[in-house]
């Protein structure tokens, strides 16, 4: 019984050690198996080198791998997609010359639509379904490159986002401010004389306008009363003469016309006086040259063929550097050079005003086939030279650059002017400083998001501080573009013709069809260099 006993203990743990050492092998572990069986002698296994342990794979690793590797293809492609976007953008909008846009879908106003016309005309035809190529300012400080003469590359930064106005420092050679100077003064310089004594009287009988009508009209906040500011900015459009509210106080006590003296004009008191009543006061008490608007002289140097070699090359630069068709370029306004003498200054103003049905611009008036007796001069850019570093003052100042709204009765309050350039210049939010060489450009007028010109840019509000040391002088291309793409398109039109008809007539005289430089006028029928 006691044999038996030991015999199947003996079994039981020999069972127990050939199980471990199969469940050992099994799992690669190499140990030596140290039995003392006396009956069995075990084996020793061989030692095996350690073997990393297997994972089990998920089978949802193949499908996470597949989901992400076909999001990182769509954000590829996705940005492949935008670069070639951005380039082809960048391509077609900052290429220079003509660029032909897409037609408008029908349908809207008609007033900026390009009118449908035969495609078979003359190259030298004012080129149709064009757009405006307006350059972008990024941001204020924002520098971007520019070849606008072979082997040199000028600067260009952005000084305000409204208006839009660039800086490009080395526009000009010292060379070619001394050509321009030279040539203004041979040509000889007139008084930039901007008032008007003239013809006011005649303006209100044409326009049949009644005392009640003209105040409603300067009564700009319409609380039936005119108050200093708006009378000022009337004076200072229609007479030239720059009145401060000191000024308009002693007159209206000469006129006798505020009899209560709280600086208002009621209807019945505007009523009494003449619409030349300010005008012939001031004429009887005498005007002095720092009281005008504009106190200069300037003159006008023609650009076109038969011109002097820098004006045309500083023609063809404006077109580069603006990238403006160079058709439009070619017919806008010449070169006016402009000299301050010390003292010298020219208030805040706009260049161009806005543009009404009623309005017709200077340059396109005999296409707009009507009569109106308003005009202005529709200047979509201003490009200023500066030929000469001034020794004191004289910055171009832009009194409410990059303001976040515009109202014009706030630029006089609390007897501060803002358009004051005599006073109160160091008042203006941006003012650029002369710099021999130096151009500054700028759109008085904002796109009409269809690639013509829209609403007047009222930020373009500027003007010349005054001269306190030295003698200053500038030059001004402006590039005119009437706002009604029709008008535009027929005054493009005539002078194309018209050049036809020139060349005919030379070829049967026998002459050569070049006209010569002194047949060539501009429509304010300059005599030109």
């Amino acid at each position: 019984m006691q044999s038996w006993s030991k015999r199947y203990s003996e079994q039981q743990t020999s069972d127990k050690l050939m199980v471990h050492h199969h469940i050992r092998s099994n799992m690669i572990e190499p140990q030596d198996c140290d039995d003392s069986d006396e009956h069995d002698e075990a084996v020793p296994l061989p030692t095996l080198p350690p073997m990393p342990r297997e994972r089990v794979p998920l089978q949802r690793s193949n499908v996470c791998s597949r989901s992400y590797f076909m999001v990182v293809m769509v954000f590829f492609h996705v940005y492949i997609i935008n670069v070639i976007a951005l380039l082809l953008y960048v391509h077609y909008n900052n290429s220079p010359g003509e660029v032909l846009a897409t037609p408008k879908a029908s349908g809207g106003s008609n007033h900026h639509k390009p009118p449908e016309f035969n495609q078979q005309q003359s190259d030298s035809s004012f080129q149709q379904h064009m757009y405006l190529p307006r350059l972008e300012g990024i941001r204020v400080g924002h520098v971007q490159k520019l070849s606008l003469v072979p082997g040199n590359v000028h600067e260009m930064r952005t000084l305000s986002l409204k208006p839009l106005l660039f800086e490009i420092p080395g526009f000009l050679s010292e060379e070619e401010c001394r050509v321009v100077v030279q040539l203004a003064q041979l040509k000889g310089l007139m008084e930039s004389q901007v008032m008007v004594p003239e013809g006011q009287e005649e303006l209100t009988e044409q326009l049949n306008l009644s005392p009640e009508e003209i105040f409603n009209l300067l009564d700009l906040n319409q609380d039936g009363q005119l108050q200093l500011q708006e009378i000022l900015t009337h004076s200072r459009v229609r007479d030239g003469i720059w009145l401060t509210p000191e000024n308009l106080k002693e007159i209206y006590a000469g006129l006798k016309a505020d009899p209560d003296g709280n600086g208002l004009l009621s209807l019945e008191e505007f009523r009494r006086l003449g619409s030349d009543a300010f005008q012939r006061f001031l004429q009887q008490r005498g005007v002095k040259s720092s009281q005008l608007v504009r106190n200069s002289r300037h003159t006008w140097l023609y650009q076109g063929q038969g011109a002097h070699q820098v004006l045309r090359d500083l023609k063809k630069r404006v077109a580069r550097l603006t990238r403006m068709p160079s058709a439009l370029v070619d017919l806008s306004e010449p070169l006016q050079v402009v000299r301050y003498e010390q003292g010298g200054h020219y208030h805040a103003h706009h260049d161009s005003g806005p543009v009404y049905p009623e309005t017709a611009c200077t340059h396109t008036r005999l296409a707009a086939n009507t009569s109106t007796p308003f005009e202005t001069s529709c200047r979509y850019i201003t490009v200023l030279f500066y030929l000469n570093s001034v020794e004191g003052g004289g910055e171009t100042a832009f009194p409410v650059a990059d303001n976040r709204t515009y109202e014009e009765v706030s630029l006089i309050q609390n007897n501060v002017d803002l358009m004051d350039t005599r006073k109160n210049c160091d008042r203006s939010n941006l003012r650029v400083k002369p710099t021999k060489g130096t151009a500054v450009f700028w759109y008085n007028y904002l796109s009409d998001g269809q690639g013509w010109v829209g609403e007047q840019d009222e930020y373009s509000l500027h003007g010349g501080c005054v001269v306190t040391r030295g003698t200053k002088w500038v030059a001004n291309n402006w590039i005119n573009i009437d706002p009604d793409y029709q008008r535009q398109a027929r005054y493009q039109q005539l002078v194309s013709q018209q050049g036809e008809e020139d060349e005919e007539e030379g070829e049967d005289e026998g002459e050569q069809s070049q006209p010569r430089p002194e047949q060539l006028q501009t429509a304010d029928s300059h005599q030109e260099l």
